[in-house]
Formats: C-alpha cells, structure tokens, sequence
C-alpha cells in the first residue's frame, strides 16, 4: 500500500451536496481535556470508499474530495486542504476504511497490525487455541478437531488449572436433546481423541485420577480470545 499525490480539484460540481451550519455553536472551542500550552490546528478524515462503490453512487474520489473541500471553503475561507488516495493492490481485501488508514500510516492501524503479525508468528510454534475463531493450530498448521472436541477442549481451557469431572463435562456439554448422553467411558474416548490430535503437545490435557481432567497451559501454548475483547472469567 501507498499514497498518492493530492488531487486537483474537479471541475465537475456537485449541486446536490452543500454546506450545513454547524451542530454546535462552540464547536471552534478547545475541548476541555486539552493542556493550557495545546491547542487544535486541524483534524484527518478517513473516508473508506474504493471506485466501484463511489460510481455506484453516481459519484466518483475526485468528485468527493472537490465537494468536501468547496464545504469547507464556505464554513472556514481560510481553512487550508490537503487530500491523499491510499492504494492498494487489486483482490488483496479487508475493510476500505482500514486500508486508507493503514496506508496513510494512522498509528491505531499500525498498532494493531504490529499485533496481528505477532500473533501470527507465535503460532507458527506450540499450540494456539482461538477461542473467538473456533480453531486449533499445532505448529502453524490447523488441526482437524470435531465441534465436541473443541468444545471439550475449550471448557478445559476457561477453567485452567481447575480438575473438572466427568459428570460435569457432560452436563456442561451434552446439553442439546438431540444428543446422546455419554457415560464415562465416552468422555475418556473424546479426550483420548483430542489428545491424539494434540500430538506431543497432548499433556496439556492431564488426567487427574479417579476425578475428571485439567488443563494445563505450558511456554508453547497460547489462548487467543479475540481483538479488543477481555479474557473471560476462570471458573
């Protein structure tokens, strides 16, 4: 991704847009939070449209940054303009909105992709459980687990280093009356089947005897719950 140089203005006009007064009648006031010695100079709009969209509606990116730039100059004459095109290649994705603001270098963007990249390169080693994506990932690579077995998988993990038994595993997980209620032996075959998909990493699950199982988290194993959102409460 790139930036372009700044667009000339378009001769085209558009006469269905036009300037409104505004909202707040202290709008030019600094807010409040701001220290004595700053002060605002100007503000960024990132607006997330690629071409396509903008023709569909009858408009184009150069008719949009000449329409926004004629309302300012009625609001604030003195008002100085600067307008940039993020670029990015044909087919690679994502969000418009979150490609201008990536390309255009907005420090929130670039944090949470340094974030993701990080992400990505641990779980390149160990086992990564995605809570938020319902995956497994042992060694990079993802592991073909049935919806049970996630399930079994995932109610340990919420309640680490908690020995949770048998009776409560299917209780928790064998609630909907379409399923068969599974004795004991039928746990120990689901957990001998996670476990043998875990491969050297299947002592994360440990058997307590005579109780249930615990999941134990080791240096190579990594719990994602997803962006922005806490982890939930250990039982």
């Amino acid at each position: 991704m790139s930036n372009i140089a700044t667009l000339e203005r378009s001769a085209t006009r558009a006469p269905h847009l036009r300037a409104v007064p505004p909202l707040i009648e202290q709008a030019s006031a600094a807010p409040a939070d701001l220290p004595a010695t700053r002060s605002p100079r100007g503000f960024a709009l990132y607006v997330g449209l690629d071409e396509i969209k903008a023709a569909e509606a009858g408009v184009s990116l150069p008719l949009l940054v000449d329409a926004l730039r004629r309302t300012l100059a009625e609001l604030a004459p003195g008002a100085e303009t600067h307008a940039t095109v993020a670029l990015a290649p044909h087919g690679s994705g994502g969000r418009d909105l979150d490609v201008v603001r990536l390309a255009l270098q907005e420090p929130g963007a670039i944090a949470r992709t340094k974030a993701a990249e990080e992400e990505e390169k641990d779980e390149d080693y160990g086992v990564t459980v995605d809570i938020s994506r319902k995956r497994v990932l042992i060694d990079g690579d993802s592991a073909a687990f049935t919806y049970k077995e996630f399930e079994l998988l995932q109610y340990l993990v919420l309640r680490e280093g908690r020995t949770i038994e048998r009776t409560e595993l299917v209780g928790a997980l064998w609630q909907s009356p379409d399923d068969e209620t599974p004795g004991e032996r039928t746990i120990d075959v689901h957990v001998r089947r996670l476990r043998a998909k875990l491969g050297r990493y299947e002592d994360i699950v440990r058997t307590v005897r005579g109780v249930g199982y615990r999941f134990d988290r080791h240096a190579d194993v990594v719990i994602r719950y997803g962006h922005g959102t806490p982890s939930p409460d250990r039982f």
